[in-house]
């Protein structure tokens, strides 16, 4: 049986992205759910590499921080000062001294990065048995890029950053894409001949495949099948680009697994969601986080669920929803607010205008207008009338209500909590309720109506409403005479 191979991946992160005019690291912008340097990470991973050593510069603290959350495996090591990649990576071998067999090198801003590509390229120079093996890609544009000039025999013959290419070398559109494969004992004693002598004055890691060649070592590129995979970012605008040609490969992806998306273009999913088949996603919808949606659900149109979970053939309409539950055949908006622990049961509905929070909402209870519920439990089968406000906080503490199955709560009704409606109980339209009501009971808390006869006259003379109300009492006068003389 062949041993397996010794791998150490080496992400350079240590930039500081000038033309972001960020705060934020280059490598810790967010692209449909993960960082760059998470997408890198995630493309590596497959690898099942030993070890994984991100070099940290420009907020050094900040990029830490974000690896213990999504990577904590791996070995963060500082790159002080800046000196080029070839010292980047330098360092961080010497970090890692007990690394043998395959170091891979990648930059971290490349998102679109695929675990397939890495893996054929570390395959293509393993199986080989190069010192060195560049990915390389044509791309239609290659400004800013360095190049991949090839001999005679169109093997390797350099990689030469732009600023330091012929007018000749400027023209080839065969890019080096900042990914490489080495034998890391070959690219340890190359990395201690590697010079400053160049425009930037930098330890540039392409001066590795020169040295290599010379010395007559195997150096080889493999090319990637396409070349947007190659495409890194070093603006805004440039993310931004990126961010749509991954929506695309998101929404693609879902549409071929038997999902309905009806705007591709308006539907951002991010890569860590879930969507089962027959789910229909309509237009201007962002999925995003840890979000599942169930076989046959529908969301949108004009929807945000962030880390939400919705059910078998649910209906969630113009919502906005975060941390929540909505379960099987559950039906949410449209114009609705599902906030953290909110959880609906199988064909529960919260309607239009509704906003719940830590809350449950059972199995067929139904919560369809212009209501709060805040830290309730309501049970199943229940109605809560529109403009119910569960009214859960005191100013200090939060309290919770519980609101029994099948009762029933009458509209503009104020549950000041704590408080329980038991099970089968009515509560009358526009009470407030402070006490409990037993099972079967009806809570009510108005006042006897009475009326003031001629208030508007004496309160409110000379307005329209007392022009109508003088009107309407004469033709009641009128209709009592006319009465009066037919009998």
């Amino acid at each position: 049986m062949s041993q397996p191979h010794l791998r150490t991946v080496v992400v350079l992160a240590a930039g500081e992205g000038k033309r972001m005019k960020s705060s934020l690291p280059k490598v810790l912008h967010p692209l449909l759910g993960r960082t760059l340097l998470g997408h890198v990470l995630a493309a590596a991973a497959p690898l099942g590499a030993d070890r994984t050593v991100v070099v940290v510069g420009h907020g050094a603290d900040q990029v830490r921080g974000h690896l213990a959350e999504v990577a904590p495996e791996a070995v963060a090591v500082l790159q002080e000062r800046q000196l080029g990649t070839g010292h980047a990576v330098r360092i961080a071998l010497d970090a890692v001294p007990e690394a043998a067999g395959t170091v891979v090198v990648i930059n971290g801003d490349v998102p679109l990065l695929r675990p397939e590509t890495v893996d054929a390229l570390v395959s293509a120079h393993e199986g080989a048995g190069a010192a060195a093996t560049v990915l390389a890609a044509e791309v239609p544009d290659p400004t800013g890029l360095g190049r991949i000039v090839r001999d005679a025999e169109g093997r390797l013959a350099q990689i030469v950053e732009e600023r330091d290419a012929t007018a000749e070398q400027r023209a080839l559109r065969e890019i080096n894409a900042g990914i490489y494969a080495f034998d890391v004992a070959r690219l340890r004693e190359a990395l201690g001949k590697l010079s400053t002598d160049n425009d930037q004055g930098e330890e540039y890691l392409t001066d590795v495949f020169g040295l290599l060649r010379d010395a007559g070592e195997p150096v080889a590129v493999h090319c990637a099948a396409d070349h947007v995979e190659t495409l890194g970012c070093n603006d805004r605008v440039e993310l931004a680009a990126l961010r749509r040609l991954l929506r695309d490969r998101v929404n693609e992806g879902w549409m071929r697994t038997g999902v309905s998306i009806l705007d591709p273009h308006t539907t951002w999913i991010d890569v860590t969601v879930t969507v089962e088949r027959d789910a229909v996603i309509d237009q201007n919808t962002q999925l995003q986080g840890t979000t599942t949606v169930g076989a046959g659900a529908t969301v949108g149109p004009d929807s945000t669920l962030i880390d939400t979970t919705v059910g078998e053939g649910a209906s969630v309409v113009r919502t906005h929803a975060v941390g929540a539950e909505v379960g099987p055949r559950a039906t949410v908006g449209p114009f609705a607010y599902l906030r953290p622990a909110a959880k609906l049961a199988e064909r529960a509905k919260v309607g239009t205008f509704v906003e719940v929070k830590n809350s449950e909402v059972g199995a067929g209870a139904k919560v369809p207008h212009l209501s709060y519920v805040g830290d309730a439990t309501i049970g199943a089968k229940a109605n809560i009338g529109a403009a119910t406000i569960f009214v859960n906080y005191d100013g200090v503490k939060k309290h919770r209500t519980v609101v029994g199955e099948a009762a029933f709560i009458g509209c503009d009704t104020s549950l000041i909590a704590p408080v329980e409606v038991g099970p089968g109980a009515y509560v009358a339209a526009g009470s407030a309720i402070t006490q409990d009501v037993p099972p079967g009971a009806l809570g009510v808390t108005r006042a006897p109506q009475r009326s003031i006869d001629g208030w508007v006259a004496r309160k409110r003379a000379g307005t329209a409403s007392a022009e109508a109300a003088r009107r309407a009492a004469e033709g009641a006068s009128d209709g009592a005479g006319a009465a009066s003389e037919g009998d």
